[in-house]
C-alpha cells in the first residue's frame, strides 16, 4: 500500500484552513458532515445546558443539516422546541413550539418507534395541552391516555405513566361533577352523593354511566404506581381524589360515607409520605449529603 504524504510546512492560517476543508473533500464528505454535525450537537448541548434553548435548537437543526440520519440531533430538538413551550399561553409561536416539538419527536420514532424518551415526550405535550382546558381538551387527554399505554409497553415499571393515566378520568370528570352539583342545586361542598335524577331527567344517569368505569380505572392505575413505588405521594393524593370524586356517584349517603372515609386515609397518608420525605432531606443537608 502506497503511504501518501502530505506537508504542511509554510501554509498560513487561511491556507491551512481551505487544506483541511480540500482534505474532508478527500477522505469523504459524508465523514466530513458527520465531523461537522457532532460539533454543533455539542455547541447546541452547551447552550441547553445553560438554558438557551433558541439558540440550542438552531445548533440542533445545523446539526441535522449536516447529518440528516443523526437521530440524537434531532432528539434534542424536539426537546429544545419542547422547552420554549410554555402550557396555557395561547400565542401563534408558543403553539408553534409544540407544533414543532411534535413532529421532531415522530420524526425520531419513524426511525425508532421503541425510543422511550420521544415517546413519554408526546404523552407528556399532549397531557400537558390538554391539562390548560383548552378547546382540544378532550382530544388531547384521550391522545395522552393513548401514549401513556404505549410508555407502559415499552416500560412497565413506569410508575408516571400509571400515575398520569389515573389522573386524566379524574381531569375529564371534575368540571361536570362539579356542574352538576350546581344543576342539582347543591352545594359544592355539601358531602352526599349526587341527587337522584328527577322524573323525566337523568343527569346522574348519565354521568355514572359515563364515568364511573373510566374513575375506577384511574384508581386501579394508581394502585399500579403505587406497586412501583409503594411512597409515591402524588400517587396517594389522586388515589384520594378519584375514590372522593366516584364517591359523588354512588347510589346511598352510606355508600358516599364509606368511599369519603376512604378517601381521607389516602389524603392522611399522602400528607405523612410528603411530610417523612421532608424531614429525611432536611436531615440528609444538615449532615451534608446529596439529596434528589
Amino acid at each position: 500500500m502506497m503511504l501518501l504524504k502530505i506537508r504542511t510546512n509554510g501554509l498560513k492560517p487561511a491556507g491551512i484552513a481551505l487544506f483541511g476543508a480540500v482534505l474532508c473533500v478527500a477522505l469523504t464528505t459524508a465523514g466530513c458532515d458527520k465531523l461537522k454535525a457532532r460539533d454543533h450537537l455539542n455547541q447546541g448541548v452547551n447552550a441547553f445546558k445553560t438554558g438557551a434553548y433558541s439558540q440550542a435548537a438552531d445548533e440542533f437543526r445545523l446539526a441535522i443539516d449536516a447529518d440528516p440520519t443523526f437521530s440524537v440531533a434531532r432528539l434534542y430538538l424536539a426537546t429544545a422546541y419542547e422547552q420554549q413551550w410554555v402550557p396555557g399561553t395561547d400565542t401563534d409561536q408558543n403553539n408553534k413550539f409544540w407544533t414543532a416539538a411534535m413532529e421532531e419527536f415522530n420524526n425520531v420514532l419513524k426511525d425508532d418507534p421503541k425510543n422511550l424518551l420521544a415517546t413519554q415526550s408526546v404523552a407528556s405535550l399532549y397531557f400537558n395541552r390538554g391539562n390548560t382546558k383548552g378547546p382540544t381538551m378532550a382530544d388531547d387527554m384521550a391522545k395522552a391516555e393513548e401514549w401513556n399505554k404505549k410508555v407502559i409497553a415499552l416500560d412497565p415499571k413506569n410508575k408516571q405513566a400509571y400515575y398520569t393515566l389515573g389522573v386524566i378520568p379524574w381531569l375529564n370528570f371534575v368540571t361536570a361533577d362539579r356542574e352538576a352539583r350546581n344543576a342539582l342545586g347543591m352545594r359544592p361542598d355539601e358531602q352526599a352523593p349526587l341527587k337522584p335524577d328527577a322524573k323525566g331527567k337523568t343527569l346522574k344517569a348519565d354521568l355514572k354511566a359515563k364515568y364511573w368505569q373510566p374513575l375506577t380505572d384511574g384508581i386501579e392505575y394508581e394502585k399500579k404506581a403505587l406497586e412501583i413505588d409503594p411512597q409515591y405521594e402524588d400517587a396517594m393524593s389522586y388515589m384520594n381524589l378519584l375514590i372522593r370524586y366516584r364517591a359523588d356517584l354512588e347510589d346511598t349517603k352510606d355508600q358516599y360515607t364509606a368511599d369519603t372515609k376512604e378517601a381521607d386515609v389516602w389524603m392522611n397518608k399522602a400528607l405523612e409520605t410528603t411530610k417523612a420525605k421532608a424531614a429525611k432531606k432536611a436531615e440528609a443537608a444538615a449532615q451534608g449529603a446529596p439529596t434528589e
